[in-house]
């Protein structure tokens, strides 16, 4: 069995300081703050369940944050 990997431990962000932010600022401020991968979904989107280490996830409707959440 080989070496489990060092992963770079995930930004120390609180999730829900984004709800209520525009699109736009969310992800530039997500960015800012170490999350390698952000994604902006509209409600209802169906997406893939498995986690993502380093991603963050918006929910967007009407260019503002809704929801938000790791992975």
């Amino acid at each position: 069995m080989g070496p489990v990997p060092n992963l770079p431990a995930e930004p120390d962000d609180d999730l829900d300081s984004y709800v209520g932010l525009d699109a736009r600022t969310a992800e530039e401020r997500a960015r800012a703050r170490g999350w390698t991968t952000v994604r902006s979904l509209p409600p209802g989107a169906i997406i893939t369940m498995e986690y993502v280490r380093g991603r963050i996830d918006f929910e967007v409707d009407d260019g503002t944050v809704k929801r938000c959440w790791r992975g």
